[in-house]
Parts: C-alpha cells; structure tokens; sequence
C-alpha cells in the first residue's frame, strides 16, 4: 500500500511554490431579485503597484466600489457595472431573430476620448456565417465562413 503522505508531496510542494499572493480585501456579494433580474456588489480594498525606475515597486493604498445590473432571459442578456471614479461597463447581448444576433459592448468613462464602443451582428445560415463589426475610432469589420464540408470551413 502506497504511503499518503509521500504520494501527495509533490502536488502539496507544487502548490505551495506556484500560490498567487493577494494584498488586501475583496467582498462579493449578488443577490437575486428574480429569476432574470439581479444585483451586485463588489468592495476590493488594495494596493495599486506603480512601475517605477528603481528596482523597488511603489505601492498606492486603494479603494474601489461597484455595483452591477444583470438581466438574463433566453433572448436577451443586459450586464451593468458602474465604479466609483465614474467608469461604467455595459454588454449586451440580443438574439433579434432564430438566425441574427446583436451584441455590443461599451466602456465609458468622464475623462474626455476615452469612452470606448462596439457594435456586432451575427447571422447565422444554414451553411454559413456572416458577421459585422462597427465600433468607435473608425473600427469597421467583416467576416464571412462557408461551409463546404462537414470538415472544411473557409
């Protein structure tokens, strides 16, 4: 019969030498209103580490509050989280019909042009996919999947 505490020293010593280290505080809290609608809260108190040109990292005490938003329903799905400094966060994601689907995403923020935004659409047909990206700065996509075989999609 195999010794236990020998057979698992190295996981253990491989768990102990590779653990990540976490400064601070973090607190996570949802809660469920109804079967599609819920809210969260999220304190993460810590230090923000600097770069800076000597070997030593300069450590900044911070503090950060968000509450989020959820909506979740089988067509359509809101997500919204807003910070203290004013930054908001905002997915959506909606199946307009059987075969197309929008979503977007945006990131704003109060400091000025660096408010971020994307807009997709995904079509789906019976062999192949389209989809079209728009975003702010002048961001245009397209991209098109044919199926040829059941192996082969170019």
């Amino acid at each position: 019969m195999p010794d236990p505490i020998r057979r698992d020293t190295p996981r253990s010593s491989h768990v102990s030498k590779n653990r990540s280290f976490f400064e601070g505080l973090r607190f996570d809290f949802t809660k469920g209103l109804n079967q599609k609608f819920s809210l969260s809260h999220s304190v993460m108190m810590g230090p923000t580490e600097i770069p800076s040109q000597s070997p030593e990292t300069i450590k900044i005490p911070t503090a950060q509050y968000e509450f989020g938003a959820n909506f979740l329903d089988p067509k359509a799905m809101l997500i919204g989280r807003v910070m203290t400094d004013g930054r908001l966060n905002a997915r959506v994601k909606c199946d307009l019909t059987e075969n197309l689907t929008l979503k977007a995403n945006a990131q704003l923020t109060n400091e000025p042009h660096m408010s971020h935004g994307m807009v997709n659409f995904d079509y789906k047909g019976n062999d192949y996919r389209t989809q079209f990206q728009l975003g702010n700065g002048a961001l245009f996509g397209a991209t098109y999947i044919q199926c040829f075989t059941n192996f082969v999609w170019l």
